[in-house]
């Protein structure tokens, strides 16, 4: 099946990872909207993990999260995902520090809530307490993103576009599913710095950075290192970044229908189906090799 849909331009309708996993020897799978809602965890797409892996094929999550690994990891296992169902965990949050440590001594503000603050844990970060003061800007997202809106922040980012500050993206997802909610993230303001000159680094998907990492830790489990990219199948819920970064890459996508694209998929009213929504996959910039609800064996 591998690169199917990019030669014949048709998405296949599964209605299970265990249809097409002969197909692939590796598996890089997205966390929030797959593997839980930010709410409750998908015990079936843990379970079909653990099957996949069952096979000493490895799975890597990839998470666009704004904290290192470790506490991503603390948070599945609060929300009762099984650590069955993957060998690590790469987060762009990971990337981030790795630019915090590259940036030693230079002042940074950071643009986010409370909750991020790890992303900088036991870094020789110098932090600035205004843009007026700072060397360049994390931004792992909104201060209150339950209550702001991104042009709220049109003043804070023409500041720091005024001083030329580069800005690093802890968070390229524009939203992200919070139980039935989609929430704004860190790539939407970094989006709006974009569109006023701004300069943008960008840590996880769709960029190509997060993939070449999260390779290295599957040949470090025995993947060959000359293995083809389209023995590996990226799972996710987003076309902009999950498909569209896997495709870049060279992957084959799978995309999880039920996570932020439900509702323009209508699955809060109809189920899914090539009729349903064939028309929608066909005027997605990219589409994806294999669609699936949910993420089941």
């Amino acid at each position: 099946m591998a690169n199917a849909a990019a030669r014949t331009g048709v998405t296949r309708f599964i209605t299970g990872l265990g249809e097409i996993a002969n197909s692939y020897d590796a598996i890089f799978c997205d966390v929030w909207g797959v593997l839980h809602n930010g709410m409750r965890a998908h015990p079936a797409a843990a379970q079909a993990l653990t099957l996949f892996r069952a096979a000493d094929k490895p799975v890597i999550l990839i998470s666009n999260a704004p904290r290192p690994g470790h506490s991503v990891i603390a948070q599945l296992d609060r929300l009762g995902v099984p650590r069955s169902a993957y060998d690590d965990i790469l987060t762009s949050g990971d990337l981030t520090r790795a630019i915090v440590q590259e940036r030693a001594g230079e002042r940074v503000f950071h643009l986010g809530p409370e909750r991020d603050k790890p992303i900088f844990e036991g870094l020789p970060a110098v932090f600035a307490g205004a843009v007026e003061d700072a060397d360049y800007v994390v931004c792992s997202g909104l201060y209150d993103d339950d209550a702001d809106k991104v042009a709220d922040y049109a003043p804070m980012l023409e500041a720091m576009r005024a001083r030329g500050l580069l800005m690093v993206c802890a968070n390229p997802d524009i939203v992200v599913e919070r139980g039935d909610e989609l929430i704004p993230c860190a790539g939407a303001i970094a989006q709006a710095y974009e569109a006023i000159g701004g300069d943008v680094v960008y840590n996880g998907k769709p960029h190509r950075p997060v993939y070449e990492a999260a390779r290295e830790k599957l040949v470090k489990r025995g993947l060959p290192t000359d293995a083809p990219a389209a023995r590996i199948l990226a799972i996710g819920d987003a076309i902009r970044t999950d498909i569209a970064g896997a495709q870049a890459y060279g992957a084959d996508a799978l995309l999880i229908a039920r996570g932020i694209h439900t509702h323009e998929l209508g699955l809060d009213r109809i189920a899914l189906s090539s009729e349903s929504a064939g028309e929608w996959i066909a005027a997605q910039t990219h589409q994806p090799e294999a669609i699936l609800d949910k993420l089941v064996w």
